[in-house]
């Protein structure tokens, strides 16, 4: 599965959802084995945080800080490997933002976003809210697989 977008909702909707920890952490188990992971502590209590509830866009460092809150005993840099790992599974979108700036983003269907430069915020935006009308032939011995539009935002000057 690694690579590929997985249904999320089909696969895991009960992680987070319920007050039973066991609930929780089986279904996390199930998303894991689902994607082609292994199911390591750090693994399945970062599932269990990342899918535990509405689709968003999360920094490294606040799934980090949300660890440390619940317990989990993980280091930045575990949390770094982690989200790459889950992103090359399918589990998760990485959007780069500006520089080394990067969310990942637990919604991985096809969609838009918004950026807020000052704010810091990232929000979605529908698929047929953006008309793409024409783009460029793509190099020699390449295709076109999907078009994600960053529409950045800041306050207007006076």
């Amino acid at each position: 599965m690694r690579g590929e977008t997985l249904n999320m909702d089909a696969i895991g909707s009960a992680v987070g959802r319920s007050d039973d920890a066991a609930t929780t952490r089986a279904a996390a188990i199930d998303i894991l084995r689902a994607a082609g992971l292994r199911p390591t502590r750090q693994r399945v209590a970062l599932a269990g945080l990342l899918f535990g509830g509405p689709d968003r866009h999360v920094s490294a460092e606040a799934v980090y800080a949300e660890a440390l809150d619940a317990g989990a005993s993980v280091s930045l840099a575990t949390v770094y490997n982690t989200l790459h790992q889950f992103t090359e599974a399918g589990l998760l979108r990485e959007l780069a933002v500006s520089g080394a700036k990067s969310f990942f983003d637990t919604r991985t269907a096809p969609h838009h976003h918004f950026w807020n430069e000052t704010g810091g915020e990232m929000s979605d935006v529908a698929m047929d809210a953006v008309d793409v009308a024409r783009l460029p032939e793509p190099p020699e011995g390449m295709e076109i697989v999907g078009v994600e539009v960053m529409i950045r935002l800041r306050p207007r000057r006076a």
